[in-house]
């Protein structure tokens, strides 16, 4: 127990010899516009049956689409901005016949910063709309950044 007791105060110390570290501000690029309305309407994580949508991108950003075509895969990352976020742990599936971890060792939305992670294909193009899918995530969610997929280079 001393030893975590130090690595905290360690930690601590050291986040706030950093200011510039202690507070981020996050402009979404764009948003999520889906038929998936709330929790009840969203199928299970990693379950069959998550709808496309469209990914609509703040029109002063459209030159950063350049490149990106029908058929891309693309990882979407989303501020999750109906989850909970002073929540640390919890049963993963919220089954309480499975034990107990922390929020980091599972894809729970709520959590400390609840970004979401979606792999996505690009379905259609439409200007600054991107039909994508499929994504499990709620209309009106808040869209951070959106990176390619692949780390080859296309010839």
């Amino acid at each position: 127990m001393q030893i975590r007791s130090r690595i905290d105060h360690d930690v601590s110390k050291s986040m706030k010899a950093i200011p510039s570290m202690n507070c981020y501000t996050l402009q979404p690029v764009g948003f999520i516009r889906s038929t998936v309305k709330g929790r009840e309407d969203a199928p299970r994580q990693g379950a069959e049956g998550a709808p496309d949508a469209w990914l609509e991108i703040e029109p002063r950003l459209a030159e950063a689409l350049l490149g990106i075509e029908v058929g891309h895969e693309l990882i979407v990352i989303t501020w999750l901005h109906k989850a909970k976020r002073d929540v640390l742990k919890g049963h993963p599936r919220n089954d309480p016949s499975r034990p107990l971890t922390g929020v980091f060792y599972t894809r729970s939305p709520a959590r400390p910063n609840p970004l979401g992670l979606h792999p996505v294909i690009v379905r259609e193009i439409d200007g600054t709309r991107l039909k994508i899918g499929p994504i499990e995530a709620f209309d009106g969610t808040p869209v951070v950044d959106v990176k390619s997929a692949s780390t080859r280079a296309k010839n």
